[in-house]
């Protein structure tokens, strides 16, 4: 492919896009205006700032488009042997760039030949000019004259120093190289990062080019806009779609959603047979609040909900005082016992206690507070209070914190459940870990294999994989079908499974 003579927007309208279309078919006049400006040969007349900042929407195509422009810019502009980066905000977007730069070549017909493409590179063989592609946490740019930089998700990037330092080495770079080009390109973020300063200083600078392109994506059917925003909170759409610099702070849930979630009549509700119940334990000893509530899931009318049955808890004694673990871990063994439920945990101080709460019968499973887990703890509780599909006690300290409780953002698309200074969350995060852990497991009945009752005397499903090890899940399904294995209402019954008669036999006689 001889791209010498070649216009960057002549170039990149024949990429091939996913849905089989070029970019020049697809592409909306937002799409084309950025591209146009971002890739404008120096000397052109009206030729635009060097400095790009460019806010979108997310879903708006930002990283398909920045790696066809950087493609196009490298084959059409870029000097012999000259340097491109592309900054992303971690690993993982990263990646994500360099599987759209791979994309393109690999769609769009005569690229192959024209590019060599490393794990996260992109080479032109005719100039040896190279785009390579890092995350921001693990970059450094001192020392690099790059022709063409990008940065990605700038806002969303952490204010720490290296952050900053390396977007001071990027920025002061472009003046070193002639016909250097810096684009930046990112959803907003909050109005105190750093990601907000630059833009700030953009607006106002002419060397800067800024352009603002708010959602939701034109792309977007009703449907994908409903179903976004209900799984956003309000500073998050506001942000991520509306391109609006917002606080991340937000209140984990309402007055009206609180009210809605408090069960009027017993703050307690006895245990009944037949229903699975799990329990979840938070440690604090010093400073927070010890809880321990203990829930079921149940189908409704509206859909299904998580009964909050009861709820515990323990204040240190005394200023400078602790909470008493021998009797929490009592008070727990007790109440485990009880329901017959198992117990989701913090390893954050409990070790120990849930040790011994093993040793003692109880089926205890660690709930890991990793960014992960904790963002999927938040969100549970905040979905569960929004959809009304959670039933709380009527207990003052209940309902004080899940009032005052906040979802604080950790990362891109990433939250926790944080507590204003002198409040406490330690019930939210309780009763989170039991909102994940059942809305977590499918509805019990779920999935069940049934056929009419059969009149065959039931012979051992063992005895029918005797000498077949590897017999499939389908197939003991059928031998369990010819043996006339069947349960109440005609599910057949497999052994070694949730549908094995010994193992919900042993599971009545554990509670």
């Amino acid at each position: 492919m001889s791209t010498t003579t070649l216009d960057p927007m002549d170039l990149m309208a024949g990429f091939r896009l996913e849905d089989g279309r070029t970019w020049g078919e697809a592409a909306h006049p937002f799409q084309q205006a950025d591209a146009a400006a971002i890739m404008r040969r120096p000397g052109d007349p009206d030729t635009p700032p060097r400095r790009h900042f460019v806010l979108r929407g997310r879903g708006m195509s930002k990283t398909s488009d920045v790696a066809a422009m950087c493609l196009a810019l490298m084959l059409t502009g870029a000097p012999a042997r000259a340097r491109g980066h592309v900054y992303a905000v971690d690993a993982e977007q990263a990646t994500l760039f360099a599987d759209a730069l791979a994309g393109i070549v690999g769609r769009t017909p005569g690229l192959a030949g024209a590019i060599d493409l490393g794990s996260r590179s992109a080479t032109v063989r005719a100039t040896g000019a190279t785009l390579s592609v890092e995350s921001s946490d693990g970059a450094s740019a001192y020392g690099t004259l790059p022709w063409l930089s990008v940065v990605d998700e700038l806002g969303v990037w952490p204010g720490t120093a290296n952050h900053r330092r390396l977007w001071g080495a990027i920025v002061s770079a472009v003046p070193k190289v002639p016909g250097s080009r810096l684009l930046v390109i990112s959803t907003a973020g909050s109005p105190t990062g750093l990601g907000a300063e630059v833009w700030a200083d953009a607006e106002k600078s002419p060397h800067w080019r800024t352009s603002r392109t708010p959602g939701p994506s034109p792309w977007w059917s009703r449907a994908d806009v409903e179903s976004t925003r209900a799984d956003l909170t309000a500073s998050e759409w506001r942000r991520l779609i509306l391109c609006e610099w917002a606080e991340s702070d937000d209140a984990l849930t309402s007055p009206e959603d609180v009210d809605a979630a408090i069960r009027a009549g017993a703050a307690v509700l006895e245990p009944r047979p037949g229903v699975e119940y799990v329990a979840a334990l938070d440690v604090g000893t010093r400073r927070d609040l010890t809880a321990l509530v203990v829930g079921h899931a149940e189908r409704g009318e509206e859909g299904r909900r998580v009964v909050i049955d009861r709820a515990m808890y323990w204040r240190p004694q005394d200023t400078g005082g602790r909470v008493d673990l021998a009797e929490v871990e009592a008070a727990v063994l007790r109440v485990c016992k009880l329901y017959g439920a198992r117990l989701r945990f913090d390893r954050m101080q409990a070790e120990q206690l849930t040790g011994n709460l093993d040793r003692s019968g109880i089926r205890t499973e660690e709930y890991v507070f990793s960014s992960a887990g904790a963002n999927r703890l938040a969100r549970s509780v905040f979905v569960a209070l929004r959809d009304r599909a959670l039933s709380l006690p009527d207990d003052p300290e209940v309902r004080a914190e899940f009032m005052s409780t906040r979802m604080v953002e950790t990362g891109p698309g990433t939250v926790k459940l944080q507590n204003p200074a002198g409040s406490h969350d330690d019930i939210v995060a309780a009763v989170g870990m039991v909102i994940t852990d059942l809305m977590g497991r499918p509805e019990p009945g779920g999935g069940m294999l049934t056929v009419p009752r059969g009149r065959r005397a039931a012979v051992s499903l063992a005895q029918q994989a005797a000498g077949r090890p590897s017999m499939s899940l389908a197939q003991r399904a059928r031998a369990a079908q010819r043996a006339g294995t069947y349960g109440p209402g005609g599910a057949i019954l497999l052994e070694g499974t949730a549908n094995d008669p010994g193992k919900l036999r042993r599971g009545r006689e554990n509670r």
